[in-house]
Parts: C-alpha cells; structure tokens; sequence
C-alpha cells in the first residue's frame, strides 16, 4: 500500500467522507478519500468509520417516522446546495479555453473586416510593383534627365501609352531613369527612377470591372505597405499612378497636395 501523508484538512474531510459513490461529491473530497484509503496509518480507521457510518445509516432509514414528523420535512431542504459562483466558472479550464478560442475568432474577423475596409481596386498590384521596387537595380533602367512630368509625352511618343503622366503632386522631381516593361499579366508597366529620397513611380493600367471593362476608380489617394517599402497610389484616366519609397507613410505626405492627405491617410492600406 503506497504511504500518503494527509493534511489536516484532508483528514477533517475524511471524517465526514460520504457513504456514497455520487460523481457530485467535491473534488478535495475525493482526492481526501482517496488518500485515506491509500494511506497506511488511516486505512484501517477509515474503513471502520465508513462501515460504522454505513451501519448507522442503515438503522437511521429503518427507523419509522411519524406522519407529523415526515409533514414538517416534506417541503423542506435538508442539505441546501451552494450555487456555483461566476468566478468559480469563469476559471473553469474549459470555459478559459472555450473564450480564448472566442477572442481568437473574434480578432481574425476584425483583422479581415479592416483589410477588406483598407483594400481598393489595384492594391494587389501596387504591392507587386513595391516587390518590384525593391529588386529593381540601377542597370535596368535607361538613363534620362528630365522632370518626371514631362515623361507622359515620353511614354506617348515611343511606347504609345496614354494617360502614363505623373501626378502633379510629383511632376516637378527630377527623373535619372526610366523604362517600360510587361508584368506578369502582360501590361504595360512604366518605371521611373528619381534620386530625392530614391523614390520610384509606377504607371500602370487600373484594375477593371469584369461585367463592362471599365476601369475601377477610387477617390484621392490611397496608401499601401509591403517589405519595409510605402506606396501613395490614385488613379485617373484609367491609369494607376504610384509613387514609392523604402520607409513609410509620412515621408510620402509632404508631396500630397494640400487636403488630399488626410483623404489618403483615411484610405491607408495595410
């Protein structure tokens, strides 16, 4: 037989051990039970006790009662039960996991519900570009020198793309380079390359409604992060225009037109 020494209160607890079996009895009076059982030095004592206990019962239920006594009693609780109190549940293993579940749940919708908020159309693709951005080296490009504004007769006269004109917001920076190539759904992407802040603008066709072919268009100006790198982004005519720089919102805002920022910064992407 294994040696358990009981506590005090375990040993209080044994002492008025239940006769019964009842999968209702309190867990510290299981566990003090089990241990008087199991323990060498009251074993012995306890199952005298239980079976004395027993053998009173017994006589106690034999014993006949009289109608006036069994009428005081009918409609009275003997054993009141103690209510489970809230803490006492809140603390419940299943209950804590069941809400941390529930938070978890809860905080995944709430982060879908803002990236949905935060999306426009052509986000998908101004992520890309920032992607782009950040692998573009130097020798890719062709040299130029000339403001980015007057770059859009540029792209006319050579490539044929309308509407490829920078924002005036950034027209007035001067451009060292430049190129046109296709991404990976086949349009026709303008790159420019400007040495204050080392920035890059992107032009590039508007993402399109699938039931008319029109162009999806937004309002003002609209910010996207991706890998360290920020895009402000809007469109017009048809055409996306971005520009982009490694860091983040605020070092875009000072080129936004008076107004237009705190339209862009209500429409921040992720």
């Amino acid at each position: 037989m294994s040696i358990f020494r009981l506590s005090r209160r375990e040993k209080m607890l044994a002492r008025c051990a239940p006769i019964t079996e009842k999968p209702g009895t309190d867990r510290r009076m299981r566990i003090a039970v089990l241990r008087a059982r199991r323990s060498r030095s009251t074993a012995t004592e306890f199952a005298y006790q239980q079976t004395f206990d027993k053998a009173i019962a017994t006589l106690v239920q034999a014993t006949p009662v009289s109608t006036e006594v069994s009428e005081w009693f009918r409609n009275e609780k003997l054993i009141p039960q103690s209510k489970r109190t809230w803490r006492k549940t809140a603390r419940n293993p299943a209950v804590l996991s069941a809400a941390l579940a529930l938070a978890v749940i809860a905080g995944v919708i709430v982060f879908i519900v803002m990236e949905r908020m935060n999306e426009f159309p052509g986000s998908d693709a101004a992520r890309k570009m920032l992607t782009i951005a950040s692998a573009t080296q130097r020798a890719q490009l062709d040299t130029v020198e000339a403001d980015a504004g007057s770059l859009g007769d540029f792209f006319f006269m050579k490539y044929r793309l309308e509407h490829y004109d920078v924002a005036p917001e950034f027209a007035a920076l001067r451009a060292s380079a430049c190129r046109v190539f296709d991404d990976d759904e086949g349009h026709r992407v303008a790159q420019i390359n400007v040495p204050e802040k080392r920035m890059q603008f992107f032009l590039f066709p508007a993402e399109r409604n699938p039931k008319d072919a029109k162009p999806r268009e937004f309002a003002g100006w609209r910010f996207v992060e991706h890998e360290g790198w920020t895009g402000a982004v809007r469109v017009r005519d048809g055409v996306i225009f971005m520009a982009a720089l490694r860091g983040e919102q605020r070092d875009l805002a000072p080129y936004l037109a008076p107004g237009e920022s705190g339209s862009a910064t209500d429409g921040a992407g992720r």
